[in-house]
């Protein structure tokens, strides 16, 4: 079973459509905040998508062939705090949720996290701040950029993509 946490009313109703629909992974959709789940309600899901949007990431997984029953987290913090759609606020953006999740991946330890964030984060030390956060945890994680039109996009839209992997 998966575990789907989206808590814009109108995203977490199309995650419901999705899953009915058959076109990603039967599972449970959260409306919560991130910062209101605990690692305890997690336990018993195989992949847990975070920050879900209309299920971009589960159809990636699909797409790239890796298995439903293999054990993944995913997700894609909100951009606001460092893009261009933002006030420019940061770290000090309330919309800054990557402390929540990293809350989550360090209390659960997720074998394998893949994540997106806008490019522009990295001028402002978001992957910086990651990269050591899943590093003292003992994760080897590595990114790179890519932008939309590399997969035929009429439009650029830069995006950091990142893999942190246990050493276990």
């Amino acid at each position: 079973m998966n575990y789907y946490n989206e808590r814009d009313p109108y995203a977490a109703a199309w995650l419901r459509n999705l899953i009915s629909a058959g076109l990603i992974p039967v599972g449970e959709v959260d409306e919560r905040s991130i910062e209101d789940v605990r690692p305890v309600d997690l336990r018993g899901f195989t992949q847990c998508h975070f920050f879900a949007g209309i299920g971009g990431w589960p159809l990636a997984l699909d797409l790239a062939g890796w298995p439903r029953s293999l054990p993944v987290w995913t997700g894609s913090c909100p951009c606001q705090p460092f893009s261009a759609a933002g006030r420019g606020d940061g770290f000090a953006d309330e919309r800054h949720l990557w402390p929540a999740w990293f809350h989550l991946i360090r209390e659960c330890r997720p074998v394998c996290v893949f994540g997106e964030q806008v490019a522009s984060a990295i001028g402002h030390g978001w992957y910086d701040l990651v990269s050591a956060d899943l590093e003292a945890e003992d994760y080897a994680i590595g990114g790179v950029v890519l932008g939309a039109h590399s997969v035929g996009a009429p439009h650029q839209r830069q995006r950091l993509y990142w893999l942190a992997d246990a050493m276990r």
